[in-house]
């Protein structure tokens, strides 16, 4: 494709060289340059792009798209290498990106799913109505990328670098794909990833506090004003209408088409006499212009506002209330109160819960049909939103009857340092607890003093099957351990 065709769209550029000249492929990391190429140097918070221009230009790059203040004359680039300047590379690159694919999202319907919490629990829902619907459906998400139910592989980000989606994008139209559902992530809005997507349904699940640090949003306004991007790519959308923030979005886009769900204050969508157990949570909704009463597989209050929202989305494609209602019972979602059978028989689950919020839904919702003991597992992440851990502490104490505090993907920082940093929140209830350091033998502290009449919860990595630990992510699969440790026990 010519260089000029891959800069449609981009505006303020200054160019030195011939753009008519065949670009044979995009990288933005030095390593994958190859001959031909166009190399985008992009700031990341760790390396600059701009560091390897030299290093792109001798494997091959014969463009380079660089950001303005850049020093130009600091790098030794060959006179015959063509240069473009941009105003923001990351944007820049995503734009590129989509020319390059030939704008593939173009060519299926795309749902964006952003929030703080529930984004991969309602793009399951949504994956799985549509499917059963007849639909083919592609999943980007936290978890996995799949395409017409085949998994293409395991994800370790909620939303790809732009380059990479639009490859994926390109992948999903060869293979006739419908619809795509897509958590879209605040980090990816804030750093451009999803710039040229063409959007036709966008969902806001929910707003509160995480993601805060130098790596991520500076501050909460910061935070929210990246996950309402996605409402200014989109005027098609469905929105919480009990969240604080997700109640605003209607009068802060008064031309978009926005359908608001919620259970305690007056919505489009809502949900009316809840009934929550330990295995599941039912309400009724009207889903065409009666009510029906709904069961969802997966239990807790969370899970009603997930299945609203899916709700919303699966109405705005006709699907049948037998559909919705039959996907809704069965589904199950990895590492999202994902119950592990165990011989022992103790009630062990397995949770993403990461934040204040989560820990507090999650504990809430064992608790009320509990018999015996809750007994939490769970550790805060290192690099990450320090104002957490002792909240996080705080709620464990004053919900969970026995806390163990452990590591989880203590990555820089020392996991001593983290945990004293939960224990300040414990220590203002009434908590019982104990640290264990090794999540392994913390999990198995917790099976030990635990019954067929308790419920473990082991807190914070969910679907991860690893930990990151000093820059190394080292194998740890909660499901396989849990089986270990019972089947040792006797």
């Amino acid at each position: 494709m010519k260089l000029k065709e891959l800069l449609l769209g981009l505006e303020g550029l200054k160019a030195r060289g011939d753009l008519d000249i065949d670009i044979k492929g995009i990288a933005y990391n030095s390593n994958k340059v190859e001959e031909g190429y166009l190399f985008v140097a992009i700031k990341g918070f760790e390396q600059d792009g701009h560091e390897f221009i030299n290093e792109a230009i001798e494997k091959g790059a014969i463009a380079i798209l660089i950001e303005e203040g850049c020093d130009l004359k600091s790098f030794k680039v060959k006179k015959d290498t063509v240069v473009v300047m941009a105003k923001n590379t990351r944007e820049a690159l995503a734009i590129v990106s989509c020319n390059y694919y030939k704008n593939p999202s173009k060519k299926f319907k795309l749902i964006g799913i952003t929030g703080t919490k529930g984004k991969t629990t309602t793009s399951y829902m949504i994956k799985e109505i549509l499917e059963k619907a007849g639909k083919k459906v592609g999943l980007i998400g936290t978890i996995e990328t799949v395409i017409n139910g085949k998994k293409i592989k395991e994800n370790d980000r909620t939303t790809p670098e732009s380059l990479e989606l639009q490859e994926i994008f390109s992948k999903m139209v060869k293979e006739k794909v419908e619809v795509v559902v897509m958590e879209v992530s605040s980090q990816s809005l804030k750093l451009k990833r999803v710039v040229g997507c063409e959007f036709d349904i966008v969902v806001f699940t929910n707003f509160s506090e995480d993601h805060i640090s130098k790596k991520e949003h500076p501050t909460m306004e910061d935070y929210l004003q990246s996950k309402l991007e996605l409402f200014k790519m989109c005027k098609v959308g469905v929105v919480n209408g009990d969240d604080v923030q997700g109640s605003k979005i209607p009068k802060l886009f008064p031309d978009s088409n926005i359908t608001t769900y919620g259970i305690d204050n007056f919505a489009n969508v809502m949900a009316r006499d809840i009934t929550v157990t330990n295995t599941y949570a039912d309400f009724k909704v009207k889903l065409t212009d009666r009510n029906e009463r709904v069961k969802v597989g997966i239990p807790g209050r969370f899970s009603v506002y997930n299945a609203l929202a899916a709700i919303c989305v699966a109405k705005k494609f006709d699907v049948s209330p037998e559909i919705i209602k039959e996907v809704l019972e069965k589904i199950s979602v990895p590492g999202r109160s994902e119950m592990v059978a165990n011989k022992l028989e103790i009630p062990i689950m397995i949770d993403y819960a990461h934040t204040k919020e989560s820990l507090e839904n999650i504990l809430q919702t064992v608790k009320m049909y509990t018999r015996g003991k809750v007994i939490c597992v769970f550790g805060c992440g290192g690099d990450r939103d320090k104002e957490k851990r002792p909240q996080m502490g705080e709620v464990s104490g004053r919900l969970a009857d026995y806390i163990i505090i452990t590591t989880d993907n203590s990555r820089s920082e020392k996991p001593e340092d983290i945990v004293k940093e939960i224990e300040k929140g414990i220590k203002k209830t009434k908590g019982k607890y104990e640290i264990i350091l090794d999540r392994k033998e913390a999990i198995k502290e917790a099976i030990k003093i635990a019954n067929k009449i308790d419920v473990v919860v082991i807190a914070g990595k969910g679907h991860e099957m690893y930990q990151e630990i000093n820059g190394e992510k080292l194998p740890f699969n909660e499901r396989e351990i849990i089986k270990e440790i019972t089947n040792e026990i006797k």
